[in-house]
C-alpha cells in the first residue's frame, strides 16, 4: 500500500518505521519545525529501541522515501495519508490538505493519528472536499517503547463511520494484528474520547492513591500495605496504582487537559477531574514539602542533590514535568541544587538556562550527592536503585533522602544511617 506519513511526532517516526517494514511503500514528509536532519539528532528518537536503526533499513531497502516539502510528494499516487502532528500544528495542514483536494483522483483514506479535539477527524475530512474520507486512529504509544507497542499492539481504537476505509485500515495494519484480534472498531468521536478517556481513569488512579499516602502519612501507615491489599482486591489491580511526586509528560498531561476542555466546551462543569489535576500539581511539590519539615523551614544557602528530571525513565523530556515545579519551590528559598539525569539535563538546560542556583550532571550520579545534605529521588531511572549506600551515606551531610517514587526499601535506608521519606512511608536510623 502507499502511504503517505506527515509530522514529526514520535507516532509519525514508528508508523513510518514499522509500516515500511512490513512492505508498505511509504513517504515520509516531516513536519517543516522539525525536518529530518534535526530528527536525526534528537534523543528521544536514538533512545527508542530498534526505531532509528529500522528507519535507516527501510530507508536503504527502498521502501522508505523521505522529502522535505510538498512539492516532492506524489500525492495522487497515495493510498492512505497518515497524520501524527502535535496539537499546536493543527493549523498547520490547511496546505497538505489543499493540495491533496486539489491533486488526488479520489478515494484516499486519511488516518488522524494526532491528538486532536473530539470532533476533529470529521472537521478533517470535509476539507478534502469528497477525495476522500477520515478515520481517528488515537495515538496509544508509550514513549521508551514505541516499536514494541506499534507492532505488537494490546489494541487499536479505530474510529471510523465508513465500511470501505475501515476495511482498507485493518489491511494497513494486518501485520500487526496477527496474534488477536486487536482493533476495537466504533464511531470517530466515540474513538477520540475513548483516548482521552483512558488517560483520565489512570490519572484519576494515581491521585487517588497520592490523596491515600498522604492520609497514610497522617496516621503513621505505611502507604505500601495499603498498596498491596488494593491491588490484590480483583476489582481494582496493581497497575497505575503507584504513589509518587506528581506524573508529567507531553501526552499525559495534554491530555488531561484536553479532556477538562471537552467537558467545559460541552457545558458541563468536571469537578472530579479538576481535583485530579490539583492534586496532582500539589503532589510536584511534596518533596520541597518533606525538606522544608525536616529542617523547620531553615532552608536558604543548603545545597540539595536531586536524582532525575525527565517526566519518567527512558526518555529525554520533560514536558511539564515535576521537577520543574519543584526548582522553582528549591529557589525561592535560596537552595542550592546539584541535578543528576542520564538523558535529559540538555532539555533541562534548554528550559532553565544556566541558573546561578543550579548544577547539572549525567555521569556518575553520586557525583551530584557531593557537597549536598539531602537527596530528592524524581525520575526512577533503574541506575538509581541500587547505589553504594555507604558512599552515599557518607556524602550527605543530613542523611536525608526524600524518595519521590517509592523505590527504596524504608527499612534498608534507615539501616544504612539516613533518613528515608518516602510518599506515604518513612523510616529513621535506629539510636
Amino acid at each position: 500500500m502507499r502511504i503517505l506519513i506527515h509530522g514529526s511526532e514520535l507516532a509519525a517516526a514508528t508508523a513510518a518505521a514499522a509500516l515500511a517494514s512490513v512492505g508498505h511503500r511509504v513517504t515520509w514528509l516531516p513536519h517543516a519545525e522539525t525536518p529530518w536532519t534535526a530528527l536525526q539528532e534528537a534523543g528521544w528518537l536514538k533512545r527508542e529501541p530498534r526505531l532509528l536503526a529500522q528507519l535507516e533499513e527501510s530507508r536503504e531497502a527502498g521502501s522508505l522515501q523521505l522529502v522535505g516539502d510538498l512539492a516532492g510528494c506524489p500525492l495522487a499516487e497515495q493510498e492512505v495519508v497518515w497524520l501524527a502532528v502535535s496539537p499546536g500544528q493543527r493549523g498547520d495542514l490547511a496546505g497538505l490538505l489543499g493540495e491533496l483536494a486539489d491533486r488526488h483522483p479520489g478515494g484516499l483514506v486519511l488516518v488522524n493519528n494526532s491528538t486532536f479535539p473530539v470532533g476533529e477527524t470529521e472537521r478533517l475530512e470535509t476539507q478534502l472536499e469528497a477525495r476522500g474520507r477520515a478515520v481517528a486512529l488515537p495515538d496509544l504509544l508509550e514513549e521508551g517503547r514505541a516499536w514494541d507497542t506499534f507492532t505488537r499492539p494490546s489494541r487499536w481504537l479505530l474510529g471510523c463511520d465508513d465500511a470501505s476505509a475501515e476495511t482498507r485500515v485493518r489491511e494497513l495494519l494486518r501485520a500487526f494484528n496477527r496474534r488477536s484480534e486487536v482493533v476495537q472498531s466504533m464511531p470517530r468521536r466515540a474513538a477520540e474520547l475513548t483516548k482521552l478517556a483512558i488517560n483520565g481513569m489512570l490519572a484519576t488512579r494515581i491521585s487517588y492513591m497520592n490523596e491515600m499516602a498522604g492520609l497514610a502519612d497522617s496516621l503513621g501507615v505505611d502507604v505500601e500495605h495499603v498498596r498491596q491489599g488494593m491491588g490484590a482486591d480483583s476489582r481494582i489491580g496493581y497497575e497505575y496504582l503507584y504513589p509518587g511526586c506528581g506524573f508529567g509528560g507531553p501526552n499525559f498531561s495534554r491530555d488531561l487537559m484536553r479532556l477538562a476542555d471537552v467537558q467545559s466546551a460541552s457545558g458541563r462543569r468536571s469537578a472530579l477531574l479538576e481535583q485530579v489535576l490539583d492534586i496532582n500539581e500539589q503532589k510536584k511539590e511534596t518533596l520541597f514539602r518533606k525538606l522544608w519539615a525536616h529542617f523547620h523551614g531553615r532552608l536558604e544557602g543548603r545545597t540539595v542533590a536531586i536524582w532525575g528530571a525527565a517526566f519518567k525513565p527512558g526518555t529525554a523530556r520533560i514536558d511539564q514535568a515535576p521537577v520543574l515545579r519543584l526548582l522553582r519551590a528549591l529557589w525561592a528559598q535560596g537552595v542550592s541544587v546539584r541535578l543528576h539525569d542520564p538523558a535529559a539535563t540538555p532539555a533541562l538546560r534548554a528550559e532553565v538556562g544556566e541558573h546561578p542556583l543550579l548544577a547539572l550532571f549525567d555521569g556518575d550520579p553520586l557525583e551530584a550527592t557531593e557537597g549536598a545534605c539531602a537527596l530528592m529521588l524524581v525520575t526512577e531511572w533503574k541506575s538509581y536503585w541500587n547505589p553504594d549506600w555507604e558512599r552515599l551515606a557518607g556524602q550527605l551531610s543530613a542523611r536525608l533522602l526524600l524518595d519521590g517514587r517509592n523505590i527504596y526499601d524504608p527499612a534498608w535506608v534507615a539501616a544504612r544511617g539516613l533518613h528515608y521519606r518516602g510518599i506515604g512511608r518513612r523510616a529513621d536510623p535506629a539510636g
